[in-house]
């Protein structure tokens, strides 16, 4: 089940080591997709890159990749198709966030925010939709938040919640646009997750998160991206427009 072969992946934020991206193109590849590694960062690109091709042997193409930047999307969409010759699973999983209150706040961080968890977002999916709209079939995977859905509690400001709730409505409203071309678009929302930001808080604040989690941890990036591997696969074509929590219990709608 979940097979993945033959198709073509993009997941944009991927080149962290430690990031839920790499973890989602790890697992695509391991299903047999071939995956386009996209970052702004060059060298993790590479190093992800490396890692697939040492992990899986699977296909995989590294590019370098601005998601605030039109330019930048249309010619990783161009690169890719060169390359492959198809488009078919989108994941949009590059985001930024920041601690600050409202109080402290500024227009410009703002607009940081959703240049990259929003609009960039946008540019990615709609060059992408382009492709897919051709050949019938797609899935786009949106990468939200439980701070989107509750209002923070986790990691990040308002203007991340804002960003992240944003992402939910325009996933529904874009999943009715496209679903008679063949394209799904859903999102998930991960809680906390053990990465490298989980592990910097101090112990009294980790604690105190934990507490509110019914299942008493972290997620593990591996859990997110199983069910986005779920989400690209043929068994996931009658999901639609749907919002998918992993988060253990921390919140539930």
């Amino acid at each position: 089940m979940f097979e993945l072969t033959n198709r073509v992946a993009i997941v944009t934020g991927s080149g962290s080591a430690k990031g839920i991206g790499r973890e989602i193109a790890l697992t695509l590849s391991r299903q047999g997709a071939a995956v386009v590694i996209a970052d702004i960062n060059i060298e993790g690109v590479q190093d992800t890159v490396d890692v697939i091709k040492e992990e899986t042997g699977g296909q995989v193409l590294g590019v370098q990749l601005d998601v605030t930047s039109k330019e930048s999307v249309d010619a990783m969409v161009e690169v890719v198709l060169k390359e492959f010759g198809r488009l078919d699973i989108l994941v949009n999983n590059a985001g930024i966030s920041q601690k600050v209150t409202v109080e402290d706040m500024t227009l410009d961080d703002i607009k940081r925010i959703f240049n990259v968890n929003m609009f960039g977002l946008f540019l990615c999916s709609q060059a992408t939709a382009k492709v897919m709209k051709e050949q019938k079939y797609g899935r786009i995977i949106n990468l939200s938040s439980v701070s989107g859905k509750r209002g923070g509690g986790v990691f990040g400001g308002a203007h991340y919640s804002a960003s992240k709730a944003a992402v939910l409505g325009f996933s529904k409203n874009m999943a009715r646009e496209v679903a008679q071309d063949g394209i799904t678009v859903n999102s998930v929302a991960p809680g906390l997750i053990n990465t490298e930001i989980w592990k910097s808080l101090p112990k009294e604040q980790a604690d105190g998160i934990i507490a509110n989690i019914p299942a008493g941890r972290p997620g593990e990036t591996k859990e997110i991206a199983a069910t986005i591997a779920f989400l690209a696969s043929e068994e996931a074509a009658y999901i639609n427009g749907e919002d998918i929590d992993i988060n253990g219990g921390q919140h539930m709608d």
